[in-house]
C-alpha cells in the first residue's frame, strides 16, 4: 500500500511571478534577487519559466521565514508577488522500487535465474500396464469395463469389433495381394441450381 505524505521544506520558498520580464531580462532577474540577498547572501535561485515560478533556496530556515513574512504579496515591477514554502510529496518509498520478483521469471526470463531456482525434471509418463494387458487378451465380441458406473457417472466399456471377413486373425500380406481391391466409391457432385435472370421491362 502506497502512503502519500506531504512535507514542508522550511529552507525553500516558491515565488509565483506573473511578470515575464524576470525570466527573460537579466536586469529584472538582478532586481528580483536583490530583494532576497539581505536575508541570506548565499541564497540560490532557480527559474521555471513554463510554470511562472522561481525556487528560492536559503541556508537558514529563519531567513526563509523572515523573507516570506516581509515580501509575501508585495509589489514587483507593478505586479503582486506571492511566496510559498516549497513542499515535497512522497508516495510510499522515496525511491522507485522494482516490482516484487514473485513468478516474474516465468513471464519474462531475466539474465540470471533467481536465487534457489532449480530446473524441474519432466515427470515419467504413467502407463497402465494392467489395462494394456487386459486389452491385449480381448478377442472379437469381448468387452472390457474400464470404469464402473456410479449414481452420477456412466460406465466406460471397450468393445472389440469383429473382423468383416469373420476371421479374428491378423491380415496376411500374401492374401491381400491376391485379392483385388474394392473400387473406391464415386463422389457425386452437388448439382448447381437453375438460375433464371430477372429481366426488367
Amino acid at each position: 500500500m502506497h502512503i502519500k505524505t506531504t512535507k514542508c521544506n522550511r529552507f525553500c520558498l516558491v515565488a509565483s511571478v506573473t511578470n515575464q520580464e524576470v525570466f527573460d531580462r537579466p536586469e529584472a532577474q538582478a532586481n528580483f534577487e536583490a530583494l532576497f540577498r539581505p536575508f541570506d547572501p548565499e541564497v540560490q535561485f532557480q527559474y521555471f519559466k513554463s510554470f511562472r515560478r522561481i525556487r528560492i533556496s536559503f541556508g537558514d530556515a529563519l531567513a526563509a521565514a523572515e523573507a516570506r513574512l516581509r515580501l509575501h504579496k508585495s509589489d514587483f515591477n507593478g505586479k503582486e508577488m506571492r511566496l510559498y514554502f516549497a513542499q515535497s510529496v512522497h508516495i510510499g518509498s522515496p525511491r522507485l522500487e522494482p516490482p516484487k520478483p514473485d513468478k516474474q521469471f516465468l513471464i519474462s526470463p531475466p539474465a540470471s535465474p533467481p536465487v534457489g531456482w532449480e530446473q524441474s525434471q519432466d515427470a515419467t509418463p504413467v502407463i497402465n500396464y494392467d489395462l494394456l494387458c487386459a486389452i491385449s487378451k480381448l478377442g472379437p465380441g469381448d468387452k472390457y469395463e474400464l470404469h464402473t458406473a456410479t449414481p452420477t457417472t456412466p460406465s466406460v466399456v471397450v468393445h472389440v469389433c469383429e473382423d468383416e471377413r469373420g476371421d479374428s486373425s491378423g491380415p496376411d500380406d500374401s492374401d491381400q495381394e491376391d485379392k483385388p481391391r474394392p473400387p473406391r466409391p464415386k463422389i457425386i457432385q452437388t448439382r448447381r441450381p437453375d438460375y433464371t435472370p430477372n429481366v426488367k421491362q
